[in-house]
C-alpha cells in the first residue's frame, strides 16, 4: 500500500535538499510543515534551509551570514563579526510594532493596535515575494530550559542568515524538541524578511516597515527591518505572546534579569530585575563577583509554593555604550577577547571595534553603520553622525561569561529572593529602598516604574513616562489585567520574594550631577541581599525601608574599597516631598487615562504612600533627612 505524503511536505520537497527534507520529515507535527508550507507559498525563496542544531548547521549558518556579506570579518580577533543595520533601523520601533485585534477588541489605549484583517492583509502584501533569489532559512528554538515545565517552542522564518546566526547564541536549541514532541506539541511562530537590500546588504524600503503581532494565531511578522530587536523575533517580539501565554495560565513572563549574589559564607540568593533598556540591567546581572543567568526575559512560575524563574534565553544581545575596563570588567574583557561575538552598529578601525564610551580616544576615521565615517560627518538632516550609535550591541552566548551561573539550565529554575524595579527616576525615588509589603512593592516601584525614554528605541529620547514593570512596550494583555496578575501570583506564595525599588539615576537638586557613582550599584545589590536574610536592620521612610548609613559604610568599604561619608548618604536618602507628591500625581492620571481595568488597590496604595509622605512634610518639611525617621528592625 502507497504511503500518503503529508501534503505540506509534498508541496516543500522541490525547495528542499535531500538532507533537510529527512530533517523536515523527522518532526511529525503537521502543522510545523503547514507553516513553512504557507510562508514559502507567501515569501517563493529560491531554497529552504532546515537547521537542525547539529554542528554542521550551525556552522553553516556562520559561514553563510558572512559570505552573503550580513556580517563581516574584519575584526583582528578571531570568531568576531560586525554587522550593520541601516541608518534608519538602529532600535525598536514603537510606531511600526503593532498588536492585530479582531473586531469588536481594544486592548488598553497605551499600546499600539490595528483591526486584524486590515493589517494581515498589508503584512503579507509585503512580504508577498520577499524571499525571492534568498534562502528561507528555518530555525527552532526552545524557550527557558529544555524538558522543563517552563519550556515554550518556536520556530521562525527568516531569509537573513545574521539573524539566523544571532539564534544560535541567543537561544537554547529546540529541533530536538520538535522531534520529541511529536504532533502535540504548541509552538509560537515567526516569519521575517529583510525585504529588498542593497549592495550594503541593507533593508531598502525601511519605511515600509511592519513589525505585527497576531495574537489569534501566536504568529509574528517582521519584514524590512534587520535590527533584532525587531527581526529576531523570539526576543521581546515572541515575549508578547509568552505574556498572554501567562496570563491565562497563572504564571508571569517578565522583562526581567536573574543573577546571583552571594552573602556572607559563599550563602547565593536569587533576584530578579525589572529595568527598561538602558537603565542599568545588563551592567547590573553583569556585577563582578556574582553570578548571571540572565539579563532580559524570565519566567517566573509557582513551584511549591516559592518563586522559581528561569531565563527564557541562553545568550546576551546587550547595549555596548559605555561598556569600559573600570565599570564592566567581566563584558570587557569577554569583548576583547577573541571568542564569538557578534557586534553590530560599532566603528570599525584596523580591525579593531570602537564604542561610545568605552573608556579611550575614539578614531577620527573607520566605517559604521552609515559607511565611511568622518569626524564631521552629516547626516541627511545636517545632524552630525556619531561614531558609533548610542544602541550599539553585542551577541554572545552565556557560556563564554566566566561567571555564568551553574543553574541557567535547571528545568525547575532557582528560587528568588527578591524582584528589584528601576528606572530613569531623577527627581524623586532614593537609590535602593524595599517595599512594605508585596502588595505595596508591586504598586508602588512596579506598576508606578517612571522613566525617561532613551536611545534603545526608535524616537525622542529624554521623555519621561510611565513604563509599568518595565513591561509597557511589550504588554499583550489590558495593563490593569497584568498588575492584578502580579497582585495575585504573590499572594498565592507561602515564601514571598522581598520587593526593591532601585534608582541609578537620581540627580541632585539644583545641579543636576548624579547622587551616585556607576558602581554603587554593587553595593545596593549587596545590602538588598542582607534583606532577604533580615541580617540589616533598615529605617521606615514614607516610599519604603531604607539603608542604615553604619550598614552602607560598611559596605562600600567591603564591596568598593570606598569610604563612604554622611554627607553622601545624605544625598541619597534624603526624601523629597515635593518631587515624590508630584510622582504619585503622574501614576495616577497615567491609569485613569489610559488604562480602565485598574485595580482600585492601585489607587488606595497610592494614597496611603500620599499621606505618609503629607505626614512627614507637615512634621520635617519638604526635604527630609533620613536621620529624622524612625529605624525599623
Amino acid at each position: 500500500m502507497a504511503t500518503i505524503m503529508n501534503p505540506y511536505l509534498e508541496a516543500l520537497q522541490q525547495k528542499l535538499s535531500a538532507a533537510d527534507f529527512k530533517k523536515l520529515s523527522a518532526i511529525d507535527n503537521p502543522n510545523v510543515h503547514e507553516f513553512i508550507a504557507k510562508e514559502n507559498d507567501l515569501c517563493h525563496p529560491k531554497d529552504i534551509f532546515i537547521c537542525s542544531d547539529s554542528i554542521e548547521d550551525i556552522t553553516h549558518i556562520r559561514k553563510q551570514a558572512i559570505s552573503s556579506g550580513e556580517e563581516q570579518a574584519i575584526l583582528t580577533l578571531q570568531g568576531q563579526t560586525v554587522h550593520f543595520d541601516g541608518e534608519h533601523d538602529q532600535g525598536r520601533d514603537r510606531q511600526a510594532t503593532k498588536y492585530l485585534v479582531p473586531k469588536g477588541v481594544t486592548l488598553s489605549k497605551a499600546l499600539n493596535q490595528m483591526d486584524r484583517q486590515e493589517g494581515l492583509a498589508e503584512v503579507t502584501g509585503i512580504l508577498r515575494d520577499s524571499m525571492q533569489g534568498k534562502t528561507m532559512i528555518v530555525r527552532f528554538v526552545s524557550l527557558g530550559p529544555q524538558d522543563s515545565s517552563f519550556t515554550i517552542l518556536g520556530l521562525q522564518c527568516t531569509d537573513s542568515w545574521y539573524v539566523a546566526h544571532s539564534e544560535n547564541l541567543l537561544y537554547r536549541p529546540g529541533y530536538e524538541q520538535f522531534v520529541k514532541a511529536g504532533t502535540k506539541s504548541n509552538f509560537l511562530r515567526v516569519l521575517h524578511s529583510s525585504g529588498k537590500v542593497n549592495g550594503d546588504m541593507v533593508s531598502v524600503d525601511w519605511n515600509k516597515k511592519c513589525i505585527y503581532i497576531d495574537q489569534m494565531d501566536n504568529t509574528i511578522y517582521s519584514v524590512n527591518t534587520q535590527y533584532a530587536g525587531n527581526s529576531v523575533g523570539f526576543k521581546k517580539l515572541a515575549f508578547r505572546l509568552a505574556i498572554r501565554k501567562a496570563s491565562s495560565e497563572g504564571w508571569l513572563a517578565e522583562h526581567m534579569l536573574l543573577m546571583g549574589v552571594y552573602g556572607p559564607n559563599g550563602r547565593k540568593t536569587y533576584f530578579a530585575g525589572a529595568f527598561p533598556s538602558a537603565c542599568g540591567k545588563t551592567s547590573t546581572a553583569m556585577l563582578p563577583g556574582e553570578t548571571i543567568l540572565g539579563d532580559d526575559i524570565a519566567y517566573i512560575r509557582d513551584i511549591e509554593s516559592a518563586a522559581r524563574a528561569v531565563n527564557v534565553e541562553s545568550g546576551i544581545f546587550g547595549i555596548i555604550q559605555d561598556v569600559n575596563p573600570k565599570d564592566d570588567a567581566l563584558i570587557y574583557k569577554l569583548l576583547t577577547t577573541p571568542g564569538e561575538i557578534i557586534f553590530s552598529n560599532i566603528l570599525v578601525k584596523d580591525g579593531k571595534p570602537y564604542w561610545l564610551g568605552m573608556g579611550e580616544e575614539l578614531p577620527k576615521e573607520g566605517c559604521n553603520y552609515t559607511g565611511a565615517w568622518y569626524e564631521g560627518k552629516k547626516d541627511e538632516n545636517s545632524n552630525d553622525v556619531p561614531p558609533a550609535n548610542k544602541n550599539a550591541r553585542y551577541t554572545l552566548s552565556l557560556k563564554a561569561l566566566d561567571n555564568c551561573d551553574p543553574e541557567l539550565h535547571n528545568p525547575i529554575g532557582v528560587e528568588l529572593g527578591g524582584i528589584m524595579y528601576g528606572g530613569r527616576d531623577a527627581k524623586a525615588y532614593v537609590p535602593v529602598q524595599q517595599s512594605f509589603s508585596w502588595e505595596h512593592g508591586i504598586i508602588a516601584y512596579g506598576a508606578s516604574l517612571e522613566t525617561e525614554t532613551t536611545f534603545a528605541t526608535v524616537g525622542k529620547e529624554g521623555v519621561p513616562e510611565i513604563n509599568m514593570m518595565s513591561i509597557q512596550d511589550f504588554i499583550s494583555i489590558p495593563l490593569g489585567k497584568n498588575v492584578h496578575n502580579n497582585l495575585d501570583f504573590g499572594r498565592k506564595l507561602k515564601k514571598q520574594p522581598i520587593v526593591f525599588g532601585v534608582n541609578y539615576f537620581l540627580k541632585q537638586v539644583g545641579n543636576g550631577k548624579y547622587v551616585n557613582g556607576v558602581q554603587d550599584k554593587h553595593v545596593w545589590i549587596k545590602w538588598m541581599e542582607l534583606r532577604v536574610h533580615n541580617e540589616v536592620d533598615a529605617i521606615a521612610t514614607p516610599t519604603g525601608y531604607i539603608p542604615k548609613f553604619e550598614d552602607l559604610k560598611k559596605l562600600f568599604k567591603q564591596v568598593l574599597q570606598k569610604d563612604y561619608t554622611k554627607e553622601d548618604y545624605t544625598k541619597q536618602f534624603t526624601i523629597r516631598v515635593p518631587e515624590n507628591l508630584a510622582k504619585i500625581e503622574r501614576v495616577q492620571r497615567f491609569y485613569q487615562e489610559n488604562v480602565t481595568d485598574t485595580p482600585l488597590e492601585l489607587f488606595g496604595i497610592l494614597y496611603m504612600q500620599r499621606q505618609r509622605l503629607m505626614d512627614a512634610k507637615e512634621k520635617y518639611g519638604d526635604y527630609i533627612a533620613p536621620e529624622n525617621f524612625e529605624k525599623k528592625a
